[in-house]
Order: C-alpha cells, then structure tokens, then sequence
C-alpha cells in the first residue's frame, strides 16, 4: 500500500479489528478496518477492510493498531445543554464539551434555552457564537428556539447556520423561554416549510380539565394541586402522566399538514402511551421522528428515592414497565419503530438548584435556596421572600404553588413529616437496571443510606427542586452496561452497531451534518470513539468532567469505557494521559455555522 498512495503530508492511520464503517449504501458494518487520515485536512482518506501492518505506510505516518478495543464514529449528541452565556455557572462550553469528549462525543448540538440571552434571535445567536470561541473540545452545533413572536426570526436563524428548532408546550422553567401555542407551531410550521431544518417540540402539554363535570367543577380542587407528600417521588411522577406527553404530541400531529415536507422532532420522549400515536402518524405520512434519553433507558421510578432530587427532570423517568418497552421500540428503530435517536438532554443547573438532602449534598446545606423563578408541571416555584417569615422556622422554604393553568394559588396540606424525616432504614436494594438488577449497581453506599434524616423541609423537595440530568459524555457505557445485561437475560437489546446507528449516524442525519459527521467513510470529518466493552469502572463524582458534580449517575459500575477520543484527525482525549486526558491542551473544537442544506 505504501507504493500506491501518494501524499504529500504526513498520514495519521488508525485500525482495529473491531471497526464500525458506514458502507457506500449507509449500512453500518463491524469489520476489521484501516482508516488512513489526512493530517492537514482532518478529513477520511480511505477506509480498508482488513488491518494493515504499519510497514504499509511511508515512514512519517502516524500509525496506531487499536484492537482489539472498537474504533467507532464519534457520537453526536444531538441535545445538550450548555447554558453560556447567562448561566454559565450552570454549564459552559468549556466544561461541557470536555465531558462531551471525555466520553467519545465529537458534536454536540446545544439546545437554545437556559442561557441568556437564548438562541431566539439572530442577534442572541451571534451572541452565544461569539461566547463559544476558543472553548471548545469539541466540534458545537446550534439550535434555534421557537417563542411566541419569533415567527420573524427563523429563516434568519436558518441563513445563520442553526441545526433545528425547538419550542415547549409547556412551561420551560424559564421565564426568557415561554410555552408555544398552537398558533404559535402553526407560525413557526409556514414559515419552516420549505426550509431543510428539523422543527422540535418538548412534548409536554397540559390536557384540558375532565375530572370535573357539571356544578362540581366550581368547587373541585385546581387541576395541578400536588396530592401527595412533595418529598416522594411518586408524587412528581404523577404531577406530570403520560397525557401531558400524548395530548401535546397529538396536538403536533393534528397540524403537520401546514408543512407536510418538514421534519418534526419529539425530544426527550419518555411515556410509552405516545409511541402508537407517532407510528400511526409515519404510516399516515407525517414526517415525524423522537428520541429518548439515557436515563430513561437507564432509571426507573420504581428504584428513586424519596428526596434523590439528582433524579428530577422533565418529562419524568417514568415505571420499569414503561422503560421496557422504550428498550423493545429501540430495539425496532430500522424497522416499524419510531424512536431514532437517543440523546443524553444533558440538562445541569447548579448543586444549590437541585436542593439535595444532606446526605446527597456536593455543597453548603445553609446555601440550598433556589436563587431563581421556575416552574414545575405548570406550577409555579416562587419562593416566598425571606423577610416574610420568621427566621426561626423553616416553613417558609416551602414553596407556594400557583396553577398557571387557573392562576388560583393552592395552600399545601398541612405540615407534616416527609418519609424520610420518618424513617431511618436503608434501602433493601441499592441497584437499577432496566430491569435486571444487576445491571449498573450502586458501589457508594453513602447515597443509598437514610441516616441524615432530612432538616430542611426545602431538601429534597421535587417540586422546588430543579429538574435536569447531567450525562453528556456517558451514554455509551450506559447504553452497552444495560443492553449486555439485557441480551444475557434473552431480551430485546441493542448491540454496538445499533447504538453507533441511533447515537451517531441517525443523530448527524437529525441535524444535517450526515455529509461529514456520524460515520467512518471516506470524505467525513475523522471523528472517532475508541472503546473498551469489557472494562468495569465505577463513576466517581471527580470523574464527572461537567461543571458542577451533581448526577444520578454517581457510583453506578458500568461496563465499557471510552479510552480515546479523536475530532477531525487529532486525538482531543485519552484516558489516563496527563492534563486529565486532554493532550492537546487547549481546546480545538469548531463552532458550526454551515447553512443546513439537507
């Protein structure tokens, strides 16, 4: 081979017996394979289907034989959070891209909300560009948001580079980022119909109220009063059911019409009851597509804690039951499914927001007062101001609920304990699965124990806690940990190739950057994610490469690792290397501008 290429630069040759290529027809195949990469353009050069000896090569390549570890594509993660500029104490481009990469994701495309100003507008979008430069590991895309009266910024938005669009049926939490109506999706569906961009809902939506009928419904209580102890999980759980979800994504159906060509996009799926309303919807001919998240693959309800407020986040991990089945429609992607992608939503805030019990705490407890207005399942969260209260007393860190929906303030119940002021035992069992249970285990008994009996009645509150799952950067260790354990018990289970076609090559296609990104074929960026499928670790709250250290994830043993992770031809990461595996030492991720044409 080294008599027949001709290059004037130095090569860069990575192979491995255990190579996923993406062949001319977009098939994904495990093969052995040698990639031959252009050191000056970053680019794919040739793919071969056997490994090559480093003789093959002239002598000032650069050559590294990676098996029997798996040379993929680079993730793209198609939803994340980065929060900069605005709150930037939440999340930054810095931060989170070097978990991004830490984890063998190559691109990330950040979501337009939780940074201020959002990506709303043209000039917010040059606004967060100028925020990302020079602080990048990896390559970053953009989304741009859909609010109300933003009609007019979209197809700038669209000229400027931006993946996609999102918008929320419901309350986003923040007040720079409000609900769409649906002459809102109507505005933004005309005016996107004939652009090449993905319009995408957080496809929550409050159903209208049938409980009550006749002269009752002036005396029922408020539709979204909490019914239960706040502390308990199962009660956030049932603030927010499956309905919120199936009546929002029937509402997007019912106008697809309006931009029939127009990709739509469900984030974040997580209710199993949407699932025959959006294949119905495929097979009537709408073009309309969903991801899931990591944690609802990975976390069930059934294992939450009362108080673990790590595990709060929107719309809510829901049954095992339920979880089972987002495996099965996963599992059908190529087939009749319609779950495509699966995406972290890597949604941080900081450790204060989430209103940890003391047991759980990365911070000072007296600090544990959100410092913001938000809401929750159409609730409002405000907190009351300090000086209307004794000091004394910790009542006053209870929240007071105000329905959005009615606009009539609902008293809580009278005080009481919360279960965990009541009880003091250890859980009988300390381990998640899908539903296996020995799956990802929790190794850190500290998080599973009840012995800091909750003071603050703030503290583990999941109403006024703050909802977001930090992830970015380890979904493919829980991916490979849950779906091993799954295919050993005889279950419907994704392998390797599937995960790098629903977390590579189908989230590329989501935002149009398929051209270069999600694949190992010649002309594509040389992005790639060196894994170990058979190496056990254990997350340790310093191996979170996020800004603040807060995630369900902590102390769970995975199976499979990221070793190394390469962008556009230069290796960015490699555990266990000096500079906490960043051996470039600076950042030299790309932000990406390029107008979508697919």
């Amino acid at each position: 081979m080294a008599t027949t290429l001709q290059h004037s630069e130095p090569l860069v040759v990575l192979a491995s017996t255990n190579t996923i290529i993406t062949l001319p027809d977009d098939t994904l195949l495990l093969t052995p394979a040698t990639i031959t990469v252009s050191s000056v353009t970053g680019k794919i050069l040739s793919v071969v289907r056997e490994v090559l000896a480093r003789s093959s090569f002239p002598s000032n390549t650069t050559y590294h034989d990676l098996s029997p570890k798996f040379l993929l594509p680079g993730l793209v993660d198609a939803h994340v959070h980065l929060n900069e500029p605005g709150r930037t104490e939440w999340e930054g481009f810095n931060t989170g891209t070097k978990a991004a990469a830490s984890g063998g994701v190559t691109t990330v495309v950040d979501m337009p909300l939780n940074a201020i100003p959002p990506t709303t507008t043209l000039a917010g979008f040059q606004e967060k560009l100028r925020a990302s430069q020079g602080q990048c590991w990896v390559d970053v895309g953009f989304y741009g948001g859909v609010i109300p009266g933003n009609a007019g910024e979209l197809l700038p938005l669209v000229e400027a580079g931006v993946r996609g669009f999102k918008g929320f049926l419901i309350d986003s939490g923040v007040d720079e980022f409000p609900a769409v109506s649906s002459k809102d999706i109507a505005l933004a569906m005309t005016a996107l119909k004939d652009s090449p961009t993905t319009l995408m809902f957080h496809a929550e939506m409050l159903p209208p109220i049938t409980a009550s009928v006749g002269d009752n419904v002036q005396i029922s209580d408020p539709p979204l009063a909490p019914k239960g102890d706040l502390f308990s999980y199962s009660t956030f759980l049932e603030s927010r059911p499956p309905a919120f979800e199936t009546y929002a994504i029937e509402e997007i159906v019912s106008l697809a019409s309006l931009a029939p060509k127009l990709h739509l996009h469900i984030v974040h799926l997580s209710a199993v009851e949407a699932i025959p309303i959006l294949r119905k919807a495929r097979k009537d001919g709408v073009n309309i597509t969903a991801e899931t998240c990591f944690h609802y693959l990975g976390l069930a309800a059934d294992d939450i804690e009362d108080g673990d407020t790590r595990h709060k986040c929107c719309p809510p991990i829901r049954s095992q039951t339920n979880q089972d089945r987002l495996w099965e429609e996963i599992v059908e992607a190529q087939g009749e499914g319609c779950i495509k992608t699966i995406v972290s939503d890597h949604s941080p805030c900081t450790p204060e927001l989430k209103l940890l019990p003391p047991h759980l705490q990365t911070v000072d407890g007296n600090s544990l007062r959100p410092s913001m207005h938000h809401s929750d399942s159409g609730v409002d969260m405000t907190l009351p101001s300090e000086h209307d209260h004794d000091p004394k007393s910790c009542s006053h860190l209870r929240p007071e609920l105000k329905s959005h929906d009615s606009g009539v303030v609902m008293s809580l119940p009278s005080e009481s304990p919360s279960p965990l002021e009541e009880q003091a035992d250890p859980l009988s069992s300390t381990t998640i699965s899908c539903c296996i249970t020995t799956a990802i285990t929790h190794t850190n008994p500290a998080p599973t124990q009840r012995s800091h009996p909750i003071t603050n009645t703030n503290q583990g509150d999941f109403f006024a806690a703050w909802g977001g799952i930090s992830s970015v950067g380890l979904g493919l260790p829980i991916l490979h940990t849950i779906a091993t354990d799954r295919a050993t018990h005889s279950l419907p289970a994704p392998d390797l190739v599937d995960m790098v076609r629903m977390c590579s090559q189908a989230t590329a296609q989501q935002v149009g950057l398929y051209h270069r990104k999600g694949a190992i074929k010649v002309g594509h960026d040389a992005d790639f994610c060196v894994f170990d499928a058979d190496e056990r670790w254990v997350l340790r709250s310093g191996e979170m490469r996020w800004k603040n250290k807060v995630s369900p994830w902590e102390g769970k043993q995975f199976q499979g690792r990221v070793r190394e992770s390469w962008v556009r031809g230069q290796k960015v990461f490699e555990l266990g290397a000096p500079g906490s595996g960043f051996i470039l030492g600076k950042p030299t991720g790309q932000a990406i501008t390029e107008k979508r044409t697919a």
